[in-house]
């Protein structure tokens, strides 16, 4: 049950930015086996000036339409789960038309207790939804 936040800067249409949330979610789907329905994506666009990305010093330049990801997900897939999800993602948004080096993501990772999905309660905790899988 990953909760996606996407930063773009600003001028991508409507349709465009539905693309990219669903190539990020259809990626998520493939690689994790999660449920259709648990999609649960921010989408935020910025206006110029705003978002900052380069290259870390790996000798690439990003473009205006990078697109910035950050995945919030329980804890307890390993390393090569999340590299197979990274490039599952790079993957779907070239696709769409993202360059790779336009792809920066962030993977966050929690516990169950972490999550509320309404009426105050953690649902995962409370048993009124199950685990999921890792």
């Amino acid at each position: 049950m990953p909760l996606v936040r996407i930063d773009v800067n600003a001028g991508r249409s409507p349709e465009e930015l539905g693309r990219l949330s669903r190539g990020i979610h259809d990626a998520i789907l493939a690689e994790y086996g999660i449920p259709e329905r648990d999609y649960f994506h921010i989408v935020t666009e910025h206006a110029p000036g705003q978002i900052f990305a380069q290259d870390a010093g790996l000798g690439f330049e990003r473009s205006s339409e990078v697109v910035m990801i950050q995945i919030f997900t329980q804890g307890g897939r390993g390393p090569e789960a999340k590299q197979s999800l990274f490039a599952a993602i790079a993957e779907r948004l070239a696709e769409v038309g993202v360059a790779g080096e336009d792809v920066f993501l962030g993977y966050v990772e929690n516990t169950a207790s972490d999550w509320s999905f309404g009426f105050g309660r953690a649902q995962y905790v409370t048993g009124e939804l199950a685990v999921p899988g890792k």
